[in-house]
C-alpha cells in the first residue's frame, strides 16, 4: 500500500512539472487592441531572423498611472544620431507628438523592430504599402527628419528608430 502512495504522488509531481513546463514554453500570440490575435507576416520575420536586434524593447502595455491633468496636448521629442530626448513622454489622448531629428535621417516606428505592428497592428509591410487605407500607423515608413503623429489611443507605446533599432523610447497617452 505505502508503494501505491509513492507511485500516486511520483506520478503527481510529473504531471504538475510538466504542464508548467508545457505552458512557459508556448508564449501567447500578440494581441491588438481589440483581444484578437495579430500576425506578423512572413516578410517581417524573415528580416527579424536575418538581423536580430541587438537591444530589447519595452512590451507594449494598456493603460498608466500618470496624473492626467498634468498631461500636454503636444509634445516634441528629439533625436540626436543616437538617442531620442526625452526617451519617454505622456500625453493626452489626441495629441500630436513631433519628432525632430538634429543629426541627418530617422526613421520613426512603433515597436517592435522589424514588424512595427504594436500600435495599429498591420505589419510595416502592410501600412507602408502604396495604396494603404486602413488605420493611421505609428510609421515614418521612410526616413525623414522631422514626424509628426497624433496618438488617438490610449496606452504605452514604445518607438524605435528603425534605421537604429537601438535608439527607442516610449509615448503615454493618457486620457
Amino acid at each position: 500500500m505505502k508503494n501505491i502512495w509513492i507511485l500516486i504522488v511520483a506520478a503527481i509531481v510529473v504531471i504538475g512539472g510538466g504542464f508548467y513546463w508545457w505552458q512557459s514554453s508556448h508564449a501567447p500570440s500578440p494581441l491588438s487592441d481589440d483581444g484578437t490575435s495579430v500576425a506578423v507576416d512572413a516578410a517581417d520575420d524573415a528580416a527579424a531572423n536575418q538581423a536580430p536586434a541587438t537591444t530589447t524593447e519595452p512590451a507594449v502595455s494598456i493603460g498608466a498611472d500618470v496624473n492626467v491633468s498634468t498631461a500636454p496636448a503636444s509634445a516634441t521629442v528629439t533625436y540626436n544620431g543616437s538617442s531620442f530626448s526625452p526617451a519617454s513622454v505622456t500625453v493626452k489622448v489626441g495629441a500630436a507628438v513631433t519628432f525632430t531629428s538634429t543629426a541627418g535621417n530617422m526613421w520613426v516606428a512603433s515597436a517592435p523592430h522589424p514588424a512595427h505592428t504594436g500600435y495599429d497592428g498591420t505589419s510595416r509591410a502592410t501600412h507602408c504599402a502604396a495604396g494603404y487605407t486602413g488605420a493611421a500607423p505609428f510609421d515614418q515608413c521612410s526616413a525623414g527628419t522631422s514626424y509628426t503623429f497624433t496618438f488617438d489611443k490610449v496606452g504605452t507605446w514604445p518607438y524605435h528608430n528603425h534605421l537604429d533599432s537601438g535608439s527607442h523610447g516610449t509615448i503615454v497617452v493618457v486620457q
